[in-house]
């Protein structure tokens, strides 16, 4: 019996830019639905505030909702075929 038939391959971290799309896909909707929501509240406040306000909700969102969902499906899009 041949081992890599019954050990699970395991899959290396994404290339940089690969990494770098999917954190681009997360935040820059994230952010402009943020925005769309909160912008009207935050119009008045400097822009430093107005930034950590957003980061603070917006990293969250990014690190623990939508990355996880966004690198199963780059695995399964670059695992190989059976």
């Amino acid at each position: 019996m041949n081992t890599s038939e019954t050990t699970p391959s395991r899959v290396g971290p994404p290339p940089r830019h690969h990494l770098a799309v999917m954190i681009w896909l997360a935040v820059f909707p994230t952010l402009t639905v943020l925005q769309l929501l909160l912008g009207s509240l935050l119009r008045g406040t400097p822009t430093v505030l107005r930034t950590l306000v957003l980061a603070t909700i917006a990293v969250p969102i990014v690190v623990y909702g939508l990355l996880p969902p966004l690198q199963r499906l780059h695995r399964q899009l670059l695992a190989p075929r059976r």
